[in-house]
């Protein structure tokens, strides 16, 4: 590519999880290899999967990790709106990194009566997308490209007219469109067909291609139907990507984490030592940055699964209970499943126990929250000498200090501000003094996520674990986690490399959108 092009790109897909995120990644390293300056960008996502920049502004994690895929440090520009749902209605608006408020989804997306149409709020949704075009633009002023990902499908005709990260980012900035198909959910040809036939004729201008994702078998059977897509739609498809397990991205919704046998379908390496590690993970409601246990299923011998019933618990070795953007709410899960005594006679028994964040703020023995739930005081669970009180302004950061003699690094997204009157702390400065968290025996607490990717702390720590619940367990002493993480991402460079047409694509980045894409009819109803 040559240098100093503002080229730039919008994966979209059929459906959510269609493969946008993958894809937009596996894109970004691809480039990042060839030597091109590019970067992630999502104008607005719902997820309550988050990462604090290191100038403290919140971000999806998603864009957080498609930076890394790109070799570049993630910022606010990446993902200018990010949504983070507290209920089926409601989401806090995170403005540039900064959350600004609550807002319903009619109030966000709805209707209203006043102006000449009764339409959109086409005022707010002006000024959101003049703000994200900015962030748009200032990226591509300092890239060589800029690889976009969209949200959902282009063709939700009922929210097209509030559109701010498909086809209206897509229209107002020239954007050249490819569209990615699961053809392990079966019926890829309708759904990238009905897609591009659910366009107005401006969006489809800009559509010029499509990407088949997760094919099993023999690529050779796929292409008649290929073909036929050609002729249907005048587009081509760029390539098919074979379906590979464990490529082990940062999700961008708990909301939709089934109760899986383990974390992103890898298979167990054999232990170290004599035992494996079993890990339970409470799939609390509105969880957040369940990412955070990702680093203990990367160790050889350790079993992470996700448990909602208290007779699960019986055989943990370890229980995590994540983060949470509905502390209060999630106690009330807890204690509706048994969860909550399971926990408490855990913790009576010596077995070991953390909480993260959310996780964290219900282990101790008093909420006062009247920000998040608004439920006022609240009794947590009692088995941390520890009292929440959630302020309005939300805390963000990137600490680091030092636990069972090893350097720790994480981030931190949490109103709750903890009170610790008792136990010993888990987090601690180069000088002792308490930095973080609260230990109690073999109960465990912190603010910090993404503590347990630091490798020495984390093998530390799961020797302590394995003590306290009777295991010969021994962690390998080679395990790097930043390590695996740049493999899996070059892992997603590969598919780009090798199954794209990529050629083509980088003939889109280059020069856009190519000319006389014929219109494929019905289109958008008025």
């Amino acid at each position: 590519m040559s240098k100093r092009t503002t080229g730039g790109l919008l994966v979209a897909g059929t459906t959510s999880d269609a493969g946008k995120s993958v894809v937009t990644a596996g894109i970004c390293r691809w480039l990042a290899r060839q030597g091109v300056r590019v970067a992630p960008f999502k104008a607005q996502n719902m997820s309550l999967n988050s990462y604090v920049t290191l100038d403290g502004a919140e971000i999806g994690r998603a864009q957080a990790m498609q930076a890394a895929a790109a070799r570049v440090e993630p910022s606010a520009l990446m993902n200018p709106v990010l949504l983070k749902p507290g209920s089926d209605r409601t989401s806090q608006v995170v403005l540039l990194g900064k959350a600004v408020g609550e807002m319903s989804a009619r109030g966000y997306f709805g209707r209203h009566t006043d102006g000449p149409e009764g339409g959109v709020r086409h005022g707010r949704r002006q000024e959101l997308l003049e703000t994200v075009a900015g962030c748009l633009e200032e990226l591509r002023s300092t890239h060589d490209a800029v690889i976009c990902e969209g949200a959902g499908s282009p063709a939700e005709i009922n929210l097209r007219r509030s559109d701010i990260v498909n086809m209206g980012l897509a229209r107002a900035c020239r954007l050249p469109v490819l569209v990615v198909g699961d053809i392990d959910r079966g019926g890829v040809f309708a759904s990238l067909f009905g897609t591009t036939a659910l366009l107005a004729p401006e969006d489809q201008e800009l559509l010029a291609g499509y990407l088949v994702n997760k094919f099993r078998g023999d690529v050779s059977l796929l292409e008649p139907g290929l073909e036929m897509l050609r002729e249907l739609t005048g587009r081509p498809t760029l390539g098919v990507l074979p379906h590979q397990h464990g490529l082990g991205i940062d999700e961008e919704d708990g909301l939709r984490v089934s109760l899986r046998g383990t974390v992103r379908e890898s298979a167990v390496a054999p232990p170290h030592g004599a035992d494996v590690l079993r890990v339970a993970v409470l799939p609390v409601p509105l969880m957040s940055n369940f990412t955070d246990v990702d680093a203990l299923a990367a160790e050889p011998g350790v079993v992470v699964r996700f448990c909602d019933r208290p007779e699960e618990l019986a055989d943990a070795d370890l229980v995590v209970v994540p983060g949470t953007r509905g502390t209060v709410k999630a106690l009330e899960w807890l204690r509706a499943r048994g969860l909550a005594e399971a926990l408490v006679r855990r913790a009576a028994e010596g077995r070991p126990v953390l909480g993260v964040c959310g996780g964290y703020q219900l282990l101790g023995e008093r909420i006062e929250d009247d920000v998040e739930s608004r439920a006022g005081v609240v009794d947590g669970l009692g088995v941390l000498p520890v009292r929440v009180e959630f302020a309005r302004d939300k805390t963000l950061a990137r600490p680091h200090g030092a636990a069972l003699g090893e350097s720790v690094e994480g981030y931190e997204i949490h109103h709750g501000v903890a009170e610790v009157y008792g136990g010993e702390p888990f987090l601690c400065d180069a000088d002792g003094a308490p930095l973080d968290g609260c230990r109690v025996g073999a109960v465990w607490g912190t603010h910090w996520h993404g503590s347990l990717e630091s490798d020495g702390f984390r093998r530390a720590f799961l020797r302590r674990v394995a003590a306290d619940a009777g295991r010969a367990f021994v962690p390998a002493p080679d395990t790097r986690f930043a390590a695996l993480r740049e493999e899996q991402l070059d892992r997603l460079g590969d598919l780009i490399e090798e199954h794209a047409d990529t050629d083509a694509l980088l003939r889109l980045i280059e020069k856009g959108v190519p000319e006389g894409l014929p219109f494929v009819p019905p289109g958008a109803p008025p």
